[in-house]
């Protein structure tokens, strides 16, 4: 039997309608003699009222505690799936990123992945279940709850499509695959068959909102193959692996937008060397992710330094500067 391991997005399960189209997705990949592991992400809109929910009760919540408070949005979407594809005749059972065997490092609400241990799976796929695995999330050495940054259960599927030797890997959003660019702004966005792993890794990061990139990483890193498809429809959606037919051909593969993006300006820096590597170094240790950095001298012995990052992590940039 082939392995497939799906991962659905907070838009493809959105509602409890979206919820049980999902759920009938996976029983019938089930029925084609596959095995099957589902990934599933918070419910759309649940990680931001969470996160509102935090910022409203403290202005600087703890780390671990918002790991904690995070990862209850796919741990409840993963169990509301589980009833879906129970309520349909099949065997399903959800896992939390911990039950999974995902192992991370101590970095809260940004870790990273250091060991995948998917014995439970595999003893439960052998039993003839459908496994449905809460992403975003795992555990660290400790036993704390953590969480994998923003778009982590695509890093999760890719992981656990790795760790599990998997026949196939499919992303299910709510478009039709990777187009040239987001054909919510661009109508005339042509979707790509097929696209290669660093041609995804450049759109991921320059905004493109379709993979996170840390997945692209892992894919191309350890070989995953895998599908961007709609979950609403049946089409055939873009195929991202390490080499395309046409990779020297196209000198423009795609355009990217991110509206979530912050600008810092730091004036009168002074033009010494070393003083931008210590910015850059707090910025870094704080675990936050520069874009572009500019600089321009405006007078003698000072400078303008401009960067971006995610207006997420804004606050937290400014206080440290």
């Amino acid at each position: 039997m082939r392995l497939i391991v799906q991962k659905y997005g907070g838009t493809s399960v959105a509602n409890p309608e979206r919820i049980r189209n999902v759920a009938k997705r996976i029983v019938q990949t089930q029925g084609e003699d596959c095995r099957v592991v589902a990934i599933i992400s918070a419910m759309a809109g649940v990680t931001d009222e969470l996160i509102k929910l935090a910022r409203e009760t403290s202005p600087d919540p703890d780390k671990r505690e918002f790991d904690v408070l995070l990862a209850t949005g796919e741990r409840a979407a993963c169990a509301l799936t589980a009833m879906a594809v129970n309520a349909l005749g099949a065997k399903a059972i959800s896992l939390t990123g911990a039950d999974a065997g995902i192992l991370t490092d101590r970095m809260h609400t940004n870790a990273r992945i250091a060991n995948i241990s998917p014995k439970q799976i595999q003893e439960l796929l052998a039993d003839d279940y459908i496994v449905i695995v809460a992403g975003f999330q795992g555990q660290s050495a400790e036993g704390e709850t953590t969480t994998l940054g923003r778009g982590g259960s695509d890093l999760t599927a890719i992981a656990l499509a790795g760790a599990l030797n998997a026949d196939a890997c499919q992303i299910f959003t709510d478009v039709d695959g990777v187009f040239t660019c987001d054909p919510r702004v661009v109508m005339e966005a042509k979707k790509l068959d097929e696209i290669a792993y660093d041609e995804l890794l450049e759109m991921a990061g320059a905004g493109s909102k379709v993979m996170q990139s840390r997945a692209v990483e892992f894919a191309k890193k350890f070989g995953v193959e895998f599908e961007v498809r709609s979950s609403l429809k049946r089409d055939v959606g873009t195929i991202a692996k390490e080499e395309t037919a046409n990779m020297e051909e196209v000198v423009v593969r795609g355009v990217s937008i991110d509206r979530k993006q912050a600008k810092i300006t730091i004036d009168d820096v002074p033009d010494e060397p070393g003083i931008a590597g210590q910015i850059f170094s707090a910025i870094a240790k704080a675990n936050i992710v520069v874009d572009m950095i500019v600089q321009s001298v405006l007078k003698k012995g000072t400078t303008d330094l401009s960067f971006t990052i995610h207006e997420n992590d804004l606050e937290a940039a400014t206080k440290l500067l």
